[in-house]
């Protein structure tokens, strides 16, 4: 196999996760179009074109040095010669072909049957080999995390203000949550996504025209030529085309790509902010020889939580990209094919953060599994609005029991404002409120709440609701999601 020079995917030089090389590596780029090639003439002889003498010299070998065409001789024959990256390609190709095979090369293909075709065939195995047994692996190490702190309590927070308590298990199954719905998502768009062996405008001009239609389906069961080539690939062809493939297969697939990409953003935002000095409750791991500041020599940065929202960020203006790809003019105009050579960086940013999440330490321990939470400051931080953060359940209570006034609006208006005056707990100032005041309603109401709720209006840490429950049962949600995604990564592996 000849040694390939420049692997750098695209995007940023500064991540380059090598999981992707092979596919989106700048020298790998035209070996998806050297499958479709390769395809195409076996098709060829399939439908008889191509007598069997000659296709039997279209060897391994020769398939090989096909394949690791590389780009950067693709684009040498191109600017010194054709003027055109396909037909530079082809060039080479037939350098590399005996004469027999070298003359059907790319016959009757047109440039975006094999690019297009090609750049899926890149997405599909990129997704399969890289980015799913990655996701596979994260998802696995939060469904640990999850269990593992389904019952520690911690503060729950909306508009950032403490709200009622929850578990970290339980903030952590939200995220989890996003990444299954995600995954799901990313794995059902990449069924759906489709090859074109169509011709210049779509319309199997030659196909239809020179006959090759009725050789494909009198050898071939009937199947047209475009599916006769797309078979030997395991893709299925889009229901219709122009020069190009319609966008919205791949447009899905990116969006669930960028959609996982948010999910694992907002695990790097939450963490990030619960990691600030005044809130503590979770840390990154600082490890030997890590330095958190060129001058504060006390910081401990979370760098790697940083990571995870700024690829989001980066996918953000990525998917724009995606978006402004959704139209081109008539049959195909060339304003896109220059946008569309990016797209393969919303898949390297979101590999970068499956990365950064499983990151091993030179213990073999990855990142996810060496996140720490602070039973103190979760302790501290619950505590914190201990005395007023049960408002919710002593007026929905007081409600249940029958009390005929506004119970949100005594304890808003009258209660709340004693208890963070006299810095004491909200159950407290009611008891005392009813015996200072003559308000009978109020007192009976009172004395109809059970001892259990009693008890649980006195012990905010307790009043976690269905948290630790709904955590496992996400827990349980990820663990099928990854036996489907595993059956189905089986199941394509046998085809």
């Amino acid at each position: 196999m000849k040694t390939i020079g420049n692997l750098q995917l695209p995007g940023n030089p500064r991540y380059q996760p090598n999981e992707l090389v092979p596919f989106f590596g700048y020298d790998n780029l035209y070996r998806g179009l050297a499958e479709v090639e390769i395809a195409n003439l076996r098709a060829l002889a399939q439908i008889g074109l191509i007598p069997a003498g000659d296709i039997s010299l279209l060897t391994p070998e020769i398939i090989e040095r096909i394949l690791t065409i590389s780009t950067t001789e693709v684009d040498r024959i191109e600017r010194e010669i054709t003027k055109h990256d396909v037909r530079a390609w082809v060039r080479l190709a037939q350098e590399i072909l005996p004469p027999q095979l070298g003359r059907w090369m790319h016959v009757p293909l047109t440039s975006y049957d094999a690019l297009d075709t090609g750049r899926i065939l890149q997405y599909c195995r990129a997704y399969g080999q890289a980015i799913k047994p990655s996701l596979i692996e994260v998802m696995r190490l939060l469904i640990t995390l999850v269990e593992d702190h389904a019952d520690l309590k911690q503060i729950g927070r909306t508009h950032g203000q403490h709200a009622l308590p929850i578990t970290v298990g339980f903030w952590l199954a939200t995220i989890l949550n996003r990444i299954v719905y995600n995954a799901y998502e990313m794995e059902n768009a990449g069924l759906r996504l489709a090859g074109k062996i169509s011709g210049a405008v779509g319309a199997y001009n030659a196909q239809a025209g020179l006959g090759l239609v009725d050789k494909s389906r009198e050898s071939n069961n009937g199947a047209t030529y475009e599916k006769t080539v797309l078979q030997l690939l395991n893709l299925e062809p889009a229901p219709i085309s122009t020069q190009i493939l319609p966008p919205e297969p791949l447009e899905y697939f990116l969006h669930a790509a960028f959609m996982l990409s948010a999910a694992f953003g907002q695990l790097g935002d939450d963490c990030r902010h619960l990691m600030r000095s005044e809130i503590a409750e979770v840390a990154e791991a600082f490890e030997t020889g890590q330095v958190g500041s060129s001058t504060m020599a006390h910081k401990r940065n979370p760098i790697n939580f940083e990571n995870l929202k700024a690829m989001w960020k980066k996918n953000f203006g990525e998917f724009t990209k995606v978006l402004l790809t959704l139209h081109s003019e008539h049959q195909r105009d060339l304003t896109d094919s220059a946008v569309m050579r990016d797209f393969p960086i919303i898949l390297v940013n979101l590999q970068t953060q499956l990365n950064t999440c499983r990151r091993k330490d030179k213990s073999g321990k990855a990142f996810l599994a060496r996140l720490s939470f602070s039973d103190e400051a979760l302790r501290r931080n619950l505590g914190a609005s201990a005395d007023v953060i049960l408002a919710e359940p002593v007026y929905i209570a007081l409600q249940m029991a029958g009390y005929e006034g506004d119970a949100h609006e005594l304890v808003n208006r009258q209660l709340m404002p004693l208890a963070q005056a006299n810095k004491e707990p909200l159950a407290a100032v009611l008891e005392r409120w009813i015996l200072t005041h003559d308000d009978p309603n109020l007192a009976e109401a009172y004395d109809r709440i059970s001892p259990e709720v009693k008890t649980l209006l006195h012990s905010p840490a307790d009043y976690i609701g269905a948290a630790s429950e709904k955590a496992i049962e996400i827990v349980m949600l990820a663990e099928a999601c990854i036996k489907e995604l595993r059956y189905e990564e089986k199941e394509q592996d046998s085809m």
